[in-house]
This record gives structure tokens, C-alpha cells and sequence, in this order.
């Protein structure tokens, strides 16, 4: 039987590395939490921009998008994408439906809304950027890079 009451965990992503913070969130949406990410574009990519950016826009088609598939733009959906793909969709059906109800208790928002400014956010210490010795991108940076527009 499960409680009524829902307990939301908050994750300010500022100054993390995008792909270990989104194995952790992830191992906690499969242990049954709800999970907020606020400030999404300012996750960090790690590796140097040029290829980075290279490499995306080669994937992503930009210059002539026919025919999809099509792939987000915005951080917040990139941020909710790479927690997705840290999900076991590919597995038995069994952890397939465990990792779509997963997937539906993650939200993600650029910034920070009203409604969280009060909440008490934690960081992920495996996942600071600080630690890096390499050059790093923020996902905001990226996003326009590839074609997204915040101000529309």
C-alpha cells in the first residue's frame, strides 16, 4: 500500500556534470522517488566545445532538417533525455514499465521556479565540475548552439 503523502527531492543543477548526475538521479527515480531538476541549463558537458559542438550539429543535421528524427533543443529536454537514456527501457518488460513510471516522476525546469525557491535543494558531490581538468560547456550554451532560442 502506498502513502498519500509525496516527498520531492530537489536537485539544483548548477555546476553539474551532466552524464554522472544523470546516473544518479536516475538509480533514484528506479528507487521510487519524485524528482525535481531545476537550473538545467546550467549543467555541465565536459570535453572541449569545438568538437562537442561539431559532433552534435553533424547528428543533429542542423542546416537542413528534412526528415526526423528530430531532437531536442532546449536543456531542460536535453537534461530529461539523458536521464531517460540512463533508464533500462531495453531490458525485460518488466523493468520496462517500472522505467516508464520512473521516467514520469522526473521533472525538469530551466531555472528555478516559484514553487521550489523555497525548498531545500541538494547537490550531487560525485558530480561537481570543479573537479575537472578538462574544458567544459554549460548545456545553456550548447542548446543555443544548436539552435535554441530562450528569449522565444
Amino acid at each position: 500500500m502506498q502513502t498519500t503523502s509525496k516527498t520531492v527531492a530537489v536537485i539544483d543543477a548548477h555546476g553539474l556534470i551532466l552524464g554522472r548526475m544523470a546516473t544518479y538521479v536516475a538509480k533514484r527515480l528506479l528507487n521510487g522517488e519524485e524528482i525535481v531538476i531545476v537550473n538545467a541549463e546550467k549543467a555541465v558537458l565536459s570535453g572541449k566545445r569545438r568538437s562537442k559542438l561539431e559532433d552534435a550539429k553533424e547528428f543533429l543535421g542542423v542546416g537542413s532538417p528534412q526528415r526526423g528524427p528530430f531532437h531536442y533543443r532546449r536543456p531542460d529536454r536535453i537534461v530529461r533525455k539523458s536521464v531517460k537514456g540512463m533508464l533500462p527501457f531495453k531490458k525485460r518488460r518488466a523493468r520496462v514499465s517500472k522505467a516508464k513510471q520512473a521516467y514520469k516522476r522526473l521533472k525538469v525546469y530551466i531555472g528555478t521556479p516559484d514553487d521550489f525557491k523555497d525548498k531545500k535543494m541538494e547537490t550531487i558531490e560525485n558530480a561537481q565540475a570543479k573537479k575537472l581538468t578538462c574544458p567544459y560547456l554549460t548545456v545553456g550554451e550548447f542548446a543555443k548552439e544548436i539552435g535554441w532560442n530562450p528569449s522565444g
